[in-house]
């Protein structure tokens, strides 16, 4: 495969992951083009880029969303390549295409493993070809509540039902007996085709008390690939993460040796390339099982940044321009503990967005602080994209102390003009049971119930 030369990057998307991509951008010699709605005009990654461009209005189906702009503003400035971060269009096989077909290289996977993964039914049995352990379920998706019952009845309650085309929370379901069966599977449906123009549902068996686990990939082009370990990803409210941390409290490294192992060949199987994420269940038996794949750089990344001294994104460009990999696994070593907080423009008790003009900011310093963010003193947080403002990550030499460092990074982090979730983080690093690293998907739930 021939090498090719990337000098110059356009940036389809906005806020931290955006401005996060600058920053490699700059280290390599990259020039940089941001695309920007009206409502970001005056946002940081629009500042840092070499160049920018105006896309359409505030709505994200008019800019972020927009392939027909996005590729015209590629082609006005003469980029080699599209870097999608993540959300937008960054699984989109749709737009992974456009840019092959107009000889942009996107920067991630080919558009054929986009489309099979970003598919849940299909990932599955994806998997099953490749020797990943899967939860027992329906092979394809499921139209009639008959099919459903039928199915339930071999594998047994309690079911979850999913959209096959998307995520977070959006199509799900959770159904404990058979009378509910019916109406929720006609809810599922209804809102997976309202959030992703597909209806398509699959059920699987529920766990009741689950980690969510994932290993992160790199894979080249050329045939190589290595995992970077795991984080943990667990606290979560409505599927949706708060805070993540690398390396799990609970994970062996057995175990963590077998889930990378189990990822690195589903990676082979399936002709992998760029950085991909595989998301586990842990069973409290200790049994995982595949739940789905990104197919593009994660929010969490920094924390396994932080704890293997990679840069995923260089990596993403350095095999967008066909380089092997510049280590293998055995070069991987996982030092000290790593936790991100996810800050966002919300009411920390009710959960409703909180956009505004940022009035006052301070940065935590010190040993083991990293701060990914866009917003600055006198910028306006805008209404219409997600509500996460900034990410606050620490590094220490055990997770004990990674605890402590959060706590004091998060004290010191001052955001006003507007409500963030930043209180809510605070309580969580004094919570006991978070301190123990006794915790599953519930624990959002109960801890708020322990609050009442």
């Amino acid at each position: 495969m021939n090498k090719r030369e990337i000098r110059k990057i356009l940036i389809a998307n906005r806020g931290e992951i955006a401005c996060r991509i600058i920053w490699t951008c700059r280290e390599m010699g990259i020039k940089t083009v941001a695309v920007h709605s009206e409502a970001d005009k005056e946002a940081l990654h629009v500042k840092y880029a070499d160049e920018a461009i105006c896309i359409g209005p505030p709505q994200s189906a008019l800019s972020y969303l927009n392939i027909p702009a996005i590729i015209s503003a590629a082609e006005i400035t003469n980029v080699d390549a599209i870097h999608p971060g993540y959300g937008f269009l960054a699984e989109s096989a749709t737009f992974a295409k456009v840019c092959e077909d107009c000889n942009i290289k996107f920067i991630g996977p080919r558009a054929d493993v986009i489309r099979v993964m970003g598919d849940k039914v299909e990932a599955r049995r994806t998997m099953v070809a490749a020797g990943v352990p899967i939860l027992p379920g329906s092979p394809d998706p499921i139209e009639k509540a008959e099919d459903a019952i039928k199915l339930v009845k071999e594998i047994g309650f309690p079911v979850i039902i999913k959209a096959a085309a998307g995520g977070g929370g959006r199509g799900m379901r959770i159904v404990r007996k058979e009378s509910d069966l019916a109406s929720n599977l006609e809810m599922a449906q209804t809102e997976a085709l309202a959030a992703f123009k597909n209806g398509s549902v699959y059920i699987e068996r529920y766990i009741e008390r689950p980690r969510h686990i994932e290993i992160q990939v790199l894979a080249d082009e050329h045939g190589n690939c290595i995992h970077l370990g795991e984080r943990e990803c667990t606290i979560q409210r409505r599927h949706q993460k708060l805070l993540e941390e690398a390396p799990s409290p609970v994970l062996t490294v057995e175990q963590r040796e077998e889930m990378g192992a189990v990822a690195v060949k589903a990676c082979k199987e399936i002709g992998y390339s760029s950085a991909g994420t595989f998301e586990f269940l842990l069973d409290e038996d200790g049994s995982f099982y595949f739940m789905e794949m990104n197919t593009r750089i994660q929010v969490e990344h920094p924390v396994t940044e932080m704890v293997t001294l990679a840069d995923i994104v260089r990596n993403q460009i350095r095999i967008a321009e066909g380089d092997d990999l510049q280590y293998t696994q055995e070069d991987v070593q996982i030092v000290g503990h790593s936790i991100e907080c996810r800050i966002n423009a919300e009411d920390p008790e009710k959960f409703t967005p909180s956009p505004g003009l940022i009035t006052a900011f301070n940065l935590p310093g010190g040993p083991g602080i990293r701060v990914d963010t866009a917003i600055y003193p006198g910028y306006f947080v805008p209404p219409y994209y997600d509500s996460m403002i900034a990410k606050l990550i620490v590094h220490a030499r055990t997770r004990e102390l990674a605890i402590k460092r959060m706590r004091r990074a998060l004290g010191m982090l001052v955001i006003e003009g507007i409500k963030t979730t930043i209180p809510l983080h605070l309580k969580i690093m004094d919570d006991e049971n978070f301190q123990k690293g006794d915790f599953s998907t519930k624990f959002m739930e109960e801890f708020f119930d322990k609050k009442k």
